[in-house]
């Protein structure tokens, strides 16, 4: 009888670690898939502005045509981006045609100070700050979740139970360039 108990005990004990191993690799995933939807709900948001602003501008500047389709494309390659990389690239090209955009804005004193514009405008700089927390927060519950696949002894099970890692939403080549301030 001793000696059926002591396997019987390494069993359970085994049993209730790859439950507890399956239960916490889950539950990160999960948190993984919540984040990464809030960056989604972001940047919907976001390209949903768009339009508003692009409207009311065009009100302004109608031969800046060029600038308009650019805004267009751009918000209709995020919408349709699924990966993060695809996001992060149609997020970059977004961000490039809004700074066109509000650089033609800035040649139009009375679009400046339109009240439509400036509430457009003070909602697109709220969301654009909401994506980077979003995209912080998913970067980090990424990285813990990467970490949890890659510790032992997770990394000897957690591939062969289906658990992959996640790709980060990375900074791209244009915002790590550094930022050149002349006061002159």
């Amino acid at each position: 009888m001793g000696a059926l108990l002591i396997p019987l005990i390494i069993l359970v004990i085994a049993g209730f670690f790859l439950w507890s191993l399956y239960n916490g690799l889950v539950t990160a995933r999960m948190h993984v898939d919540e984040a990464w939807s809030q960056i989604d709900v972001q940047l919907k948001r976001r390209a949903d502005l768009i339009p508003n602003l692009v409207e009311t501008v065009k009100a302004y500047a109608k031969h800046e045509k060029e600038l308009f389709e650019n805004v267009t494309k751009a918000r209709s390659a995020l919408l349709s981006a699924r990966t993060p990389g695809e996001k992060a690239n149609a997020n970059d090209q977004l961000g490039g045609v809004m700074k066109s955009l509000f650089a033609v804005a800035e040649g139009y004193p009375q679009l400046r100070a339109a009240e439509n514009f400036k509430q457009f405008q003070d909602e697109y700089t709220d969301t654009e700050d909401k994506v980077a927390y979003s995209r912080q927060f998913y970067n980090n519950v990424v990285m813990d979740y990467n970490t949890s696949l890659k510790v032992f002894p997770n990394v000897l099970i957690a591939g062969a139970l289906g658990f992959q890692p996640r790709e980060f939403f990375g900074a791209t080549e244009e915002e790590r360039k550094a930022v050149k301030v002349d006061f002159t």
